[in-house]
């Protein structure tokens, strides 16, 4: 999950636990991580449903990458991690990056017809998609 992010050689933090995690968080991502993440994206463009879910518009996005070593700010840098959580896990439900991005972009019967990506933008929607990756990983669909 952290590879997403561009893993340790962007990240500079050991990251052995949750709250490793949590403290990055407060002090924010280093920009360069979500032009990392972005930019290993296969399928997913960079959409308005995608900006929801990394909590980021294209022209913060755009003017970010003049300016990589400045941090995100805490709810960019959580919204991108949860992004990058939850692709990690489609990832290993579904067996490959790019089945992962294409599910996040179908309605999804166990979401209402709703596309998982459309959730990702507030705490709800992204509880919703993890307990049905939790279900699908586990064979129960409704």
């Amino acid at each position: 999950m952290v590879g997403l992010l561009g893993g340790a050689e962007v990240l500079r933090h050991r990251l052995n636990n949750r709250l490793d995690v949590h403290e990055l968080l407060l002090q924010g991502l280093p920009g360069q991580a979500v032009s990392h993440l972005v930019g290993s994206l296969m399928v997913l463009k960079r959409t308005a449903s995608l900006e929801r879910a990394v909590g980021m518009s294209l022209r913060t996005f755009q003017r970010r990458k003049y300016a990589p070593a400045e941090p995100l700010n805490q709810e960019q840098s959580g919204r991108a991690w949860k992004f990058a959580e939850i692709l990690a896990k489609a990832t290993e439900v579904f067996g490959s990056q790019e089945e992962a991005e294409q599910w996040l972009e179908r309605p999804a019967i166990g979401l209402d017809q709703w596309r998982p990506i459309d959730l990702l933008a507030t705490p709800a929607g992204v509880e919703l998609v993890e307990d049905l990756l939790k279900r699908l990983e586990y064979g129960v669909y409704i």
